[in-house]
């Protein structure tokens, strides 16, 4: 298994070690002591699965504490453009981005550190898989606007995201981070 740091304090992406022979395919999705060595001590208390058609867009969302959530997510099927914002004012990474693409080819996974938003853009049909480090609690759920202009996610659409009505609502980042609740 081996860890790439990202530009983002903390986030890194993870590949596998990859056995493929005549039968197909296997690697461990999660094994606690591996990534332990890699750093990555979270305990994962809840495994969260969305199917996403082609064009749709979730994010960009987060836990406010005291119940914040690092998670560590795949692409099974299909093909994501994956994204990470750092929230933290205290991290030499405030407000920056990183666009990762995973895909069910190449088994790459994206650890979102504690005080990280996230958010997925589906390339292809997909299904996505994450581990979290908090259980979902909806008074703590918060999120701000995938196209906010102070971030500027260059997400690689293919016309206009589908969206959920909540993700259409969502206040802009200064707005959140205003909130001082992070």
């Amino acid at each position: 298994m081996k860890r790439t740091e990202t530009q983002i304090q903390g986030c890194a992406v993870i590949e596998p070690d990859v056995f493929q022979d005549h039968r197909g395919v296997f690697f461990e999705s999660y094994n606690q002591e591996k990534f332990q060595a890699l750093g990555i001590s979270d305990v994962f208390v809840q495994d969260n699965h969305s199917t996403s058609v082609s064009g749709v867009l979730r994010g960009v969302h987060f836990q406010y504490p005291p119940k914040p959530m690092a998670k560590l997510v795949r692409c099974s099927r299909g093909v994501v453009f994956d994204v990470v914002v750092d929230m933290r004012e205290n991290s030499a990474s405030f407000k920056q981005w990183i666009g990762v693409e995973l895909s069910q080819e190449n088994r790459q996974m994206v650890y979102v550190p504690v005080g990280c938003a996230h958010g997925f853009y589906a390339l292809t049909e997909c299904e996505v898989l994450y581990k979290c480090a908090a259980i979902f609690d909806s008074t703590l759920d918060g999120g701000f606007a995938w196209n906010d202009p102070e971030i500027g996610i260059a997400w690689p659409l293919a016309g206009q995201p589908i969206l959920s009505d909540r993700d259409r609502q969502l206040p802009s980042f200064s707005d959140v981070i205003g909130n001082r609740r992070l």
